[in-house]
């Protein structure tokens, strides 16, 4: 649905370029997520996505649409089918929570009645029913950014960027917010691009991502293979500070490894297994067991020692992948 084609963008007044050489394809209904730190270009993307910037080589394109070929018209028209997620959700404070949701629709020239019933309709789906008259500074921070999930799908958009759109949310109401955001991929079909910094964003919501670094796409593929067995030092890095890949231990008198496995082997007693069978005592220094989008995984530092240590090793390999 999204093609970007080898796209470099550069900005007046000089320093780096701000994305050196995209190259990047999202599929019709798919999950997308972009994770880089600050400065990696993740922001330059977004804009590029929705026309607010022109590459300054390279293609953007949309359903096989030029997005800089486009006029003012026609770009308007683009924007319709893209709806946007902020960060500090963007709201009109002196506005309710349906005159929020409304706006888009004012701003089309929608009919009042339609308005009203479109309003409401993207009020259930959301769960503020029963928040229609409140004002943004009378809400939660996850109220605050459910309302802004409304607005963006006012018009009834085929592509959802969220930009950053749980960093100002607490642990629990990110889970929350990415719930729903999988709900309306998988019931309205959406194609969904999440903009972020939190690995654990990416796990839990995402079906493919790409890593930035230095506007360069470093490293794409399923998240299960970018989160399990990442093959940038960038990946590895994010993935360390978001405590998926454990520091081993350095006074540990044996073997120490890291053990990853995903799918149905994450539920089944290896390590108790592999101990019995070959006499090996296997130690968990660290680690971490949770889920990527509907996939169980987990990602181990083991300690060996003792017992037929080459076999517990091999017996492990069989499992899943053992690094050191």
């Amino acid at each position: 649905m999204i093609r970007i084609d080898n796209v470099h963008k550069r900005f007046a007044g000089g320093g780096g370029a701000a994305l050196a050489g995209v190259d990047l394809t999202i599929a019709r209904g798919e999950v997308f997520g972009v994770i880089g730190r600050s400065g990696a270009g993740k922001s330059t993307l977004l804009r590029l996505l929705n026309g607010l910037e022109k590459p300054s080589e390279g293609h953007v394109r949309f359903d096989g649409i030029d997005v800089a070929t486009l006029g003012p018209a026609d770009l308007r028209q683009l924007r319709r089918r893209v709806g946007m997620i902020f960060q500090n959700f963007g709201l009109l404070s002196s506005a309710t929570v349906a005159q929020n949701v409304a706006l888009p629709l004012k701003i089309a020239g929608t009919p009042r009645a339609a308005i009203a019933a479109r309003v409401a309709e993207l009020l259930d789906r959301v769960g503020l029913h029963d928040h229609a008259t409140k004002y943004p500074a009378q809400l939660s921070g996850g109220q605050k950014q459910r309302v802004g999930i409304a607005r963006a799908l006012a018009t009834g958009p085929d592509v959802l960027l969220c930009d950053e759109a749980t960093s100002a949310l607490d642990p629990e109401t990110t889970r929350d917010v990415l719930a729903l955001i999988a709900a309306l991929n998988r019931d309205l079909g959406l194609t969904i691009v999440l903009i972020t910094h939190e690995m654990d964003v990416v796990r839990q919501g995402c079906d493919r991502v790409a890593v930035l670094k230095a506007g360069q796409v470093v490293e794409t593929g399923p998240v299960a293979d970018v989160v399990i067995d990442p093959q940038h030092a960038e990946t590895r890095a994010l993935l360390a500070d978001a405590g998926d890949i454990g520091p081993g231990a350095h006074d540990f008198a044996g073997q120490v490894v890291h053990f990853t496995v995903h799918g149905a082997a994450t539920t089944t007693p290896l390590i108790s297994r592999i101990a019995r069978e070959t006499g090996a005592d296997l130690t968990i220094l660290d680690g971490r067991v949770g889920r990527l989008r509907d996939t169980a995984y987990a990602q181990l530092t083991l300690g060996i020692a003792g017992g037929n240590t080459a076999a517990a090793l091999e017996l492990l390999a069989q499992y899943g992948r053992v690094s050191r």
